[in-house]
Parts: C-alpha cells; structure tokens; sequence
C-alpha cells in the first residue's frame, strides 16, 4: 500500500513512553505502507550502545522481509549528538524518502526530537563558546540548573545530570536567545502523530521486566567494554539512565543491588517525563491520535491505516 497525495499526510509518527512498543509497531507500518522507519531516538542514533538504548533489530523483520530503518548507529560513543543534527539529518532522510516515493514512518519517544519535526522548530547551529563557557565552569551544578530554569522549563532533567551537560544546555540557549542568528527554514510537513497508551501498571512491569533481561543479556559487558576501549566514565554518564548508573557501579561508586535500584526508578521516572512532555505537545496543538498498545499487532496496524 503506498499512500497518495488526496489522503493528505507526509508522515507517520509513531510514540509513546518507553518500552510500549513502538518499534514493532513502526516497523509493521512501514512494511504495510512501503515505506522505512525514521529513528527518533536520542541515543539509538551511536553504535556500539546497544542494549543500553533498547536496539532490537528483530523488531525491524516483518514477516521475514527486513523493513529499512535510519539514523540509527550514526555517530560514535563520546560524540554529543544534538536535536540540531537530528532535525538536519531527518530532513536528508525525509527528502531522500519522498523522493523515491517511500513513505517515511518516524518511531521513538525521544520528545525534542519529534517536537522539532512535527512543530518545525527553527533550528540554530550552536557553536562553542569557550569564553562562556569557562564562566559557566566556575558555577556548581545547582547553579547551572537555576540559570537553565530561567530559559525553559527543565521537563529533560538529563540535561542536568552533570555540569558537562548542563553548560552545554545553558550554551545551546543562550545562543538561541539571539534573535540575529541564522535560522533553519524548515519545510511544512502534515504528520498524523500516533501515541501508544498502556495502562500504568502493565508499563512498569515491562519496564522491569525488559531491564533485567537486558542486564542477564550483557548490558553490564556491554558498558564495560565501552569503558575499556577509551570512553571516559563522564563521557558515558552524560547518555543517562542505563550507562549512568552501570559506569557508577563500575566505577565503585554504587554496588550493583543499589545499582539496579536506582536504574529502575530511573527508567519509571523517565518513562513519566515522557508522557508530561506529549501533553505539552498537545496543550501547543499537537494532535496525538492515542491508542490501546495492548492491541493485537493486525489490530493497531489496522487501526492507525484508517486514520491515514
């Protein structure tokens, strides 16, 4: 099924909080529609950070054909990729898609991300500021996060996990804050935006039950063998969540119970941010057409083709 210019979208987006699903279903869509899945995935995007960020390229197979995926294992661990390259390699994705009449089906929760597209944010390249920066360095991190705040409201709390982070945040803003600078024109695109809803409770038991499996997999291995081949541990704290609090445990700083612990609370907690940022997204005029992601795989694919 391709889809033509009288049903009136360009895109597909496919979200919702993590671990709901929406990889699977993406991929589904996209073999339906013929058509390749966009990542829009904040730390999916470097190699080598596999279980870490969720990768299953399983998902990507349906029913035996492999559904072509993009920005995915991009650019390298340490690298601080950034929505400004992501909003720019989407639109070289995107274009290239359309171009070769392959419909674009975008997937992933990382909730800047898919703002930028679907808003169309008008994006600045920031470049370092090393005067301003040194500046910033002098402040602790409680005083990085106070200027931050006063920019936006810090609804991405991994943008203040560290001083790293944070300084890059406030540099980011305050470059934006210049209303000289060149801006990014981005093209109007008519998404239709679906968001999977699970019920609370059934989303923190996957939640659980996905870490513990991606730790019996090898996730620890996998952080240490990134520790091993040259990563800083603030380089690796800084991608938050899973490579934060293994790099802690590995480093000595937390024993593993505690370790798991706190990841867990982590990951309920992100999977929270997640979903008060769709609401913002919808309180600016986004429309997000939710559904029941405890369907039946046909059933969701069924139900998200009539909306097209």
């Amino acid at each position: 099924m391709r889809l033509n210019k009288n049903q009136g979208f360009d895109l597909l987006v496919v979200t919702g909080p993590t671990a709901s699903g929406k990889t699977s279903l993406a991929a589904a869509l996209a073999f339906r529609l013929g058509g390749e899945v966009v990542s829009a995935d904040s730390r999916q995007v470097y190699r080598r950070m596999n279980l870490g960020t969720g990768k299953d390229y399983n998902d990507y197979i349906v029913n035996g054909t492999k559904v072509p995926y993009h920005l995915i294992d991009i650019v390298d661990p340490g690298y601080k990729y950034n929505v400004f390259e992501y909003q720019r390699d989407f639109l070289k994705v995107y274009k290239q898609l359309r171009s070769e009449t392959k419909f674009p089906v975008v997937c992933g929760g990382s909730g800047m991300y898919l703002d930028s597209i679907v808003s169309g944010y008008r994006m600045f390249e920031v470049p370092p500021d090393p005067v301003f920066r040194t500046a910033l360095e002098k402040k602790s991190l409680a005083e990085l996060t106070e200027i931050l705040s006063t920019y936006r409201d810090l609804h991405n709390v991994t943008d203040i996990d560290t001083k790293k982070r944070a300084i890059r945040a406030i540099e980011i803003e305050y470059y934006n804050s210049n209303p000289k600078k060149r801006q990014t024109q981005f093209p109007e695109i008519k998404p239709l935006v679906v968001g999977l809803m699970t019920d609370r409770l059934v989303r923190r038991e996957r939640i659980t039950r996905r870490l513990k499996q991606r730790l019996e997999n090898g996730m620890v291995a996998e952080v240490k063998a990134l520790l091993a081949g040259g990563l800083a541990p603030c380089d690796l704290i800084y991608y938050g969540l899973e490579y934060k609090y293994i790099t802690l445990h590995l480093t000595g700083k937390l024993m593993y119970d505690e370790m798991l612990k706190r990841l867990e609370t982590a990951i309920h907690q992100f999977a929270k941010r997640q979903m008060t940022w769709f609401r913002g997204m919808e309180r600016r005029g986004i429309a997000i057409q939710w559904i029941d992601g405890e369907l039946p795989m046909d059933e969701k694919v069924d139900l998200v083709l009539n909306l097209l």
